[in-house]
């Protein structure tokens, strides 16, 4: 029997509409997944029922400048504590004080904001291929293989031609770069159709590429240490993230652990499926 899809609403919060998706017990301890680039809720497809059965409340938003959500124009919608400020409200909305973040990619450098910003909101926190928003810039500069890794960040920051560039042959680059930076067969083309749906959204690149663009924005940091429980997942063949960066980001946490998955790259939720689940479901369930 295939899985039940989860259930799709819009939420109006103060600042964005977004997509989201919802699944569990609606008296389950409130668990948000947060997708990163190019992602969008669905990203956590493999996910969601499995942690669902295992009695938590599932919150899968599409973030705002993706898929079905609001694409606010301005940069400065884009800073990190705006699209931090999207997870409160979530939390808020379903009446929640204290919720699990989990976070890939994107999602989880705001799910490590969030927990050094407001950690009285978050009870647990994991994180899947994400350093710390303060680790990464040091490390860069440390580490030169990191750099050219990191380097087409800084191709997204010119104005309209990325998007151009996402666009052509229906998003041919976005799918090489899923299909490339993945094992072999990771990304169907069914996925992929699924993917294109949500990128061809109007408005869609820009939104997704804003987030990169917005970095420039002046932020505060974060330099003190990460108190919330955390668990760290990482796949050593990330093609865009060195494993020292989960070792630094390791280090701001006073309860923290890692798990290393080493045949994984960086879609490890996509390739370890069983793995990944029993982990979430074990730390998220204590």
């Amino acid at each position: 029997m295939a899985p039940r899809d989860p259930d799709l609403s819009f939420l109006t919060l103060p600042d964005v509409t977004l997509q989201v998706a919802t699944a569990g017990p609606r008296d389950g301890t409130p668990t948000i997944l947060l997708h990163g680039f190019p992602e969008a809720w669905f990203g956590w497809r493999n996910q969601i029922n499995a942690l669902a059965a295992s009695g938590l409340r599932i919150i899968v938003p599409d973030q705002r400048g993706y898929n079905r959500s609001s694409k606010p124009r301005l940069l400065s919608a884009y800073h990190l504590d705006r699209l931090a400020d999207d997870v409160l409200a979530l939390a808020d909305h379903f009446g929640a004080e204290q919720v699990q973040v989990v976070g890939h990619d994107w999602g989880g450098i705001i799910a490590w904001w969030l927990a050094a910003r407001n950690p009285e909101r978050i009870r647990r926190l994991v994180i899947l291929n994400a350093p710390h928003p303060d680790v990464i810039g040091a490390y860069t500069r440390r580490h030169p293989i990191q750099a050219l890794r990191s380097s087409y960040a800084a191709a997204f920051q010119i104005p309209r031609l990325p998007e151009a560039a996402l666009r052509a042959g229906n998003f041919r680059a976005l799918r090489q770069t899923l299909r490339l930076t993945s094992r072999p067969g990771t990304f169907t083309e069914a996925d992929l159709e699924r993917y294109a749906e949500a990128w061809t959204q109007r408005g869609a690149p820009t939104g997704m590429l804003n987030w990169y663009r917005a970095l420039r924005l002046k932020r505060r940091t974060q330099d003190g240490p990460i108190g919330v429980p955390t668990h760290i997942l990482w796949g050593r063949k990330d093609f865009a993230l060195s494993p020292g960066l989960a070792m630094e980001s390791l280090a701001r946490c006073t309860q923290g652990q890692l798990t290393w998955f080493p045949e994984a790259t960086h879609w490890l939720h996509h390739e370890a499926i069983d793995a990944v689940n029993m982990a979430l479901r074990d730390f998220l369930t204590r």
